[in-house]
């Protein structure tokens, strides 16, 4: 139980690599606020977590849901400070909410950019801007962006969401170098293409576009990975677990594929 005592904030954490990675740091002894824009699928999201933690076991560690939208500063900032009086200051925090949305870019209209950016980017500032004061009070912390191999390489049809997960990339790094010497470290996760309902999504589209079946559309996007296999989203909570550990220490500014070797 190496995280006893910590309360980690998770975005997007009703479900996929969310969910997955709150499961993950509850097992290590965290308590867990896990947010999402759907109350209905938090409660259940929650219910899974405390129901599964009693079949474990152990103790269950406390549970709560944020309702929230990572693209409004103000709510941000709200969410944050409710979060930390329900269950103490938060000392980890994964920006894991994002949004892909395909389009070519000679299609791509300013509006959707800006939904790229503001979901996948923006929504990690203004959640980091709002757990940093708590986590400098403590001299400790722990932030895991959860970017993709998009942030690593380019993917064609989707060049908002490579621009802007880059771009979670280099914040990853900028603020690595400001906390050095904070005893608080921020590190990014890439996963190649993960079983999500993004990666649901792309598939659908995949089959719709080109008549594929469903078998054919997952192998297109499984065949960029050398293990030709789909990554599990209990595969990229291990690696952000082990990030938020205390003995994790040295690692920081880093930006670790879980993608079966497609980005070396």
């Amino acid at each position: 139980m190496v995280l006893s005592g910590q309360h980690a904030f998770i975005t997007g954490g009703s479900r996929g690599i969310g969910l997955a990675c709150a499961r993950a740091l509850l097992a290590q002894g965290a308590s867990v606020t896990i947010a999402g824009r759907d109350a209905v699928a938090l409660e259940r999201a929650a219910d899974s977590l405390r129901t599964g933690n009693a079949r474990s076991g152990t103790q269950v560690p406390r549970v709560d849901i944020c309702v929230l939208d990572v693209t409004d500063e103000a709510a941000v900032h709200a969410a944050i400070a409710a979060a930390a009086q329900q269950l103490g200051p938060i000392t980890i925090l994964l920006n894991n909410a994002g949004q892909a949305q395909p389009a070519p870019f000679a299609k791509t209209t300013s509006r959707h950019w800006q939904q790229m950016l503001d979901v996948n980017l923006t929504g990690a500032f203004h959640c980091t801007q709002a757990v940093l004061p708590q986590m400098l009070e403590k001299g400790w912390g722990r932030i895991v962006n959860i970017a993709s191999t998009a942030g690593l390489k380019g993917y064609k049809y989707v060049s908002a969401y490579v621009a802007a997960k880059h771009g979670l990339v280099g914040l990853t790094k900028a603020l690595a170098l400001e906390l050095a010497t904070k005893n608080i470290t921020v590190n990014a996760v890439c996963p190649g293409y993960t079983e999500t309902d993004i990666v649901q999504d792309a598939i659908a589209n995949i089959m719709q576009k080109t008549g594929r079946s469903e078998e054919q559309a997952r192998a297109e996007l499984a065949a960029g990975n050398p293990q030709q296999k789909l990554v599990q989203v209990e595969e990229v909570a291990n690696a952000v677990a082990w990030l938020c550990q205390p003995s994790s220490s040295a690692m920081t500014g880093q930006s670790i594929a879980v993608a079966g070797g497609e980005v070396m």
